[in-house]
């Protein structure tokens, strides 16, 4: 008796014999996945060269590479897909995977996440203060297609003067990025006027679908920036916080945040930003033309769930009156002004 057969008897288990008489069909469901591999495999092989790049692109992921390692391993298609170097460029896909997936541990150790499988299971990102360099945001927004688990991401350096572009992050937002965020923090970076435009773009294409709180404090948006992405924010009925605080937009990126709805919009679109409770407009330029619109919009049904509006640090050379005008239009609204 062989010592494992011996082993199980000893145990009471009976099973050598059975485990005995099984090795061939084990054997044989071996081979058989062997011979439907390499039936897979030449098949892959078989379809023309620019399916074999979509393929490939597709298990292309820098959080994760062993995917494409693997086929490529096991389908001489990929694998020459991968070790190629492409006319006037300098490295193979292979090479520049490895790249990649190199930034993307080296940036999950800057934002405190200990793997590069830890940061795709995510839930919650936030890194303040940490040296986050345009390099590190443009890296994320690469990264963005392969976070699905993510909810919250926060995202902030010490000092506005000294923060990052941080545009090459939002302009990495594609179709459906980041599905499961419900609140997207960036502060103290310089998104501006392209990068507003590239945000509100994306969320046109449907990221951050099921987004209920923005903040981009102290971003470097003005009235142009402002007004690319009013339109996007408009559209989303569930966003409950903005946060605009520290951006040098003014009257004319005001107004077209709240302006009123289109006259054929269909009723249930009859009030814009119907959701929305916390409006941030501190350390803005908004002056009294501004501040009069607002009251005005307010006092019409603007932002009918409004509960709190920051309005501090604005330089308006009027706001006692406008102070009481915004408490006339809004009675019980919450209004910080210094």
């Amino acid at each position: 008796m062989d010592p494992l057969a011996a082993l199980l008897s000893w145990l009471g288990l009976g099973l050598g014999t059975e485990l005995r008489s099984r090795n061939p069909l084990l054997e044989d469901a071996a081979r058989a996945c062997g011979a439907e591999l390499e039936s897979r495999t030449a098949r892959l092989d078989a379809l023309p060269e620019e399916i074999q790049q979509i393929v490939f692109g597709q298990l292309c992921k820098a959080l994760d590479p062993r995917s494409a390692v693997a086929y490529s391993s096991a389908s001489k298609g990929l694998r020459e897909l991968m070790q190629r170097v492409g006319e006037g460029a300098g490295k193979s896909p292979l090479q520049q995977l490895k790249e990649e997936n190199a930034a993307a541990a080296a940036l999950c150790l800057k934002l405190g996440v200990r793997s590069c499988k830890a940061l795709r299971e995510a839930k919650q990102i936030s890194c303040f203060d940490k040296g986050i360099s345009a390099t590190d945001l443009a890296t994320f927004g690469k990264l963005t297609p392969e976070l699905p688990a993510l909810e919250r991401l926060s995202l902030s350096e010490g000092s506005a003067s000294a923060g990052p572009d941080g545009g090459q992050l939002v302009e990495g937002l594609g179709v459906g990025a980041l599905p499961a965020v419900t609140c997207f923090e960036l502060g103290n970076v310089c998104v501006g006027d392209v990068g507003a435009s590239a945000l509100g773009a994306a969320l046109g294409r449907g990221a951050l679908p099921r987004l209920k709180r923005l903040n981009l404090p102290n971003t470097a948006i003005g009235d142009a920036g402002l007004v690319a992405l009013a339109p996007a924010l408009r559209r989303r009925p569930a966003l409950e916080e903005l946060g605009l605080e520290g951006n040098p937009f003014g009257d004319e990126g005001l107004a077209a945040l709240v302006a009123p709805p289109p006259a054929d919009a269909p009723p249930p679109q009859a009030e814009v930003l119907a959701q929305l409770k916390e409006l941030g407009l501190a350390r803005s330029q908004i002056a009294a033309a501004g501040c009069a619109h607002l009251v005005s919009r307010l006092r019409s049904g603007a932002l009918p769930a409004l509960e709190d509006l920051y309005l501090h640090g604005i330089s308006s050379s009027d706001m006692v009156r406008w102070r009481a005008a915004v408490h006339e239009a809004r009675p019980g609204l919450h209004v910080t002004y210094w």
